[in-house]
C-alpha cells in the first residue's frame, strides 16, 4: 500500500500512512500546513477509507484535540553510566538471520500502539545500517531489538519475564552519554519495565487522535 508523504488540496497539505492498511486496517494523518484544519481532515479521511482504512489516527494540529486521543508517545532516557550488566549475547542481524528477525518483530508488534510492520524491503537496512540484533542466553533466545547510535529503536521480549534482560543488553550495544527511547502512553508494561532501569520521560512528541468517526 502506498503512502503520501506530502497529499495536497485546496485545504492545505498533510501526509498519510496508509502502509498498515493491509496488515492492521490502520492509516495514519498527519496536517501538515493548513488554515482549514476541518476540512482537510475531513478529506484525508474520506481518501483514508476509500484505501480501506477501518481505523484512523491524526495528528499534527491542536483543532484535533476535539477528538478521543487514540495514544501519545513520549521519549524517556536515562544515563547510560550505572546502568545493570547483561550476561545475555548479542548476536546482529545477518543477510541469513534477517527474515527470522522481522518474522518475530512482526509477531511481536503486532498488538503494540502506533508501532508499525516492517515489509522485506525494510528489513533490508539492518544490514545495511547494523543495529539489528537477536539477545541469547545459554543458547536460548530471549528477544530482539534495533540499538543504533544513542537510541533504541525497537524491542521486542520472546520470553515472558525478559524484557529488562533485553532491553540492558541493547543499551550495552550504544556508546553514546544518554540512553533514548520512544514509548506509547498507553503502552503500560513497557513504561513499568523502562521506569523501573531508572528511564525518565522528558518530552512527549505527539499525540494521536482517533478521527474513525
Amino acid at each position: 500500500m502506498r503512502d503520501f508523504p506530502i497529499f495536497t488540496t485546496e485545504n492545505g497539505a498533510a501526509s498519510l500512512v496508509l502502509r498498515e492498511i493491509p496488515y492492521r486496517g490502520e492509516a495514519y494523518i498527519t496536517l501538515q500546513d493548513t488554515q482549514n484544519p476541518k476540512e482537510l481532515l475531513a478529506e484525508c479521511v474520506d481518501f483514508c477509507k476509500m484505501a480501506g482504512a477501518e481505523k484512523i489516527y491524526a495528528t499534527g494540529h491542536c483543532w484535533l484535540e476535539r477528538y478521543p486521543v487514540y495514544t501519545s508517545v513520549a521519549k524517556m532516557q536515562r544515563p547510560r553510566e550505572g546502568l545493570e550488566e547483561s550476561n545475555a549475547a548479542l548476536f546482529p542481524v545477518t543477510e541469513k538471520t534477517v527474515e527470522q528477525w522481522r518474522s518475530l518483530y512482526n509477531e511481536r508488534m503486532q498488538n503494540v500502539p502506533n508501532a508499525s510492520t516492517m515489509t522485506r524491503e525494510e528489513g533490508k537496512p539492518l544490514l545495511a545500517k547494523g543495529g539489528g540484533y537477536f539477545v541469547h542466553t545459554d543458547g536460548e533466545l530471549l528477544g530482539i531489538g534495533i540499538a543504533r547510535e544513542d537510541k533504541i529503536e525497537a524491542i521486542a521480549s520472546t520470553k515472558p519475564g525478559a524484557g529488562k534482560t533485553v532491553l540492558l543488553s541493547l543499551c550495552s550495544a550504544l556508546f553514546s552519554e544518554n540512553v533514548v527511547l520512544e514509548v506509547a502512553a498507553n503502552n503500560e508494561p513497557a513504561i513499568r519495565l523502562y521506569e523501573s532501569i531508572g528511564f525518565l520521560k522528558t518530552e512527549l512528541l505527539r499525540t494521536w487522535y482517533d478521527v474513525s468517526k
